[in-house]
């Protein structure tokens, strides 16, 4: 028999709301524009009014639960926190207790990372795993934790900034304000500036020369990557030595049995994957050799956003 639950991916441009079923399958989508909204009271409206047009255009009648990923989002109080970067809402938005209001089931909210990390759990390729890490590369770098079944959240909420773990405190500034932090050589832009230093450096030329190397994108860095390229290459060789140090460190704290990559810069494949499995292996420490893989998410890239947020709905604890 199948069973319904409803996720919610908030972003800065869109907010995604699904209708997925217990077998992972994206039924269909309502899609907001987030800066659209500058009161909570429409936003949440608009949320509603979508979940109950998903559920009245497929003939479902009850969902098994809500969930939410977000930014600046406190899985303890169900709550995105107020002045979040990218939303226009500024206030505290009261998530969970306001859609309670309309929906009397679980309602779970979490960040991206973790939600990402869920829906590996179930729906991916971590299924089987009590103990793995979910690294989301992208505009920033995230990372959802989970060990015994259970995403880490910490004392705060907001346990799992694996992002921000300094692997070189003579390098470069982070978004964050601090020097050398792992986001600053493996997100998008981090990627972009290694080719770019690359490049200053004129010892690799590429396949395709850039006509203005100010504007190179990591999508093109990327599929450059993929057919050769040298200079992209290294690129990715760059972030693949970091991202293996910082890998090795969590690996010594979690001891999972899996680290699963997922988001824009990982379409590159193997351009960073092979690389990251050598760096990560060179520094792991020896007890956990040949005992962790580095893999790439299995969910569908297009909706593993809402399958990760409709995954915290499952949440037990």
């Amino acid at each position: 028999m199948s069973t319904y639950s409803i996720g919610i991916d908030i972003g800065a441009t869109n907010t995604d709301i699904g209708l997925v079923r217990n077998d992972g399958t994206v039924m269909g989508h309502h899609i907001l524009k987030t800066q659209e909204y500058e009161q909570t009271d429409a936003y949440i409206r608009d949320i509603t009014h979508g979940i109950r047009q998903l559920m009245q255009g497929h003939a479902i009648s009850a969902i098994d639960g809500i969930g939410i990923g977000a930014p600046n989002a406190n899985f303890f109080n169900g709550c995105i926190e107020e002045n979040t970067v990218n939303l226009r809402i500024k206030e505290r938005i009261p998530l969970r207790a306001l859609l309670t209001e309309s929906f009397q089931v679980p309602i779970v909210v979490d960040n991206d990372a973790n939600a990402a990390a869920y829906g590996e759990h179930i729906y991916g390729g971590a299924k089987e795993m009590r103990h793995f890490i979910m690294l989301t590369l992208g505009t920033g770098v995230g990372s959802g934790i989970v060990i015994d079944n259970q995403i880490l959240h910490g004392h705060t909420g907001t346990a799992g900034e694996l992002g921000h773990a300094i692997v070189n405190p003579m390098g470069r500034r982070c978004h964050c304000g601090r020097i050398g932090c792992i986001e600053a050589y493996a997100c998008a832009q981090g990627i972009c500036d290694n080719y770019i230093e690359e490049w200053k450096k004129g010892e690799i030329k590429p396949l395709l020369e850039p006509e203005d190397v100010s504007t190179v994108t990591c999508q093109f860095i990327g599929e450059s990557a993929v057919k050769g390229d040298p200079l992209a290459m290294k690129a990715y060789d760059t972030t693949a030595y970091w991202l293996g140090i910082a890998l090795a460190n969590a690996a010594a704290f979690s001891a999972p049995e899996a680290i699963f990559l997922m988001g824009g810069p990982t379409r590159a494949g193997e351009a960073l994957m092979k690389p990251l499995r050598h760096y990560f292996e060179e520094h792991l420490l020896y007890i956990y050799k040949g005992k962790i893989s580095v893999q790439l998410s299995l969910l569908n890239s297009n909706d593993a956003a809402i399958l990760g947020a409709a995954a915290l709905s499952k949440l037990i604890y």
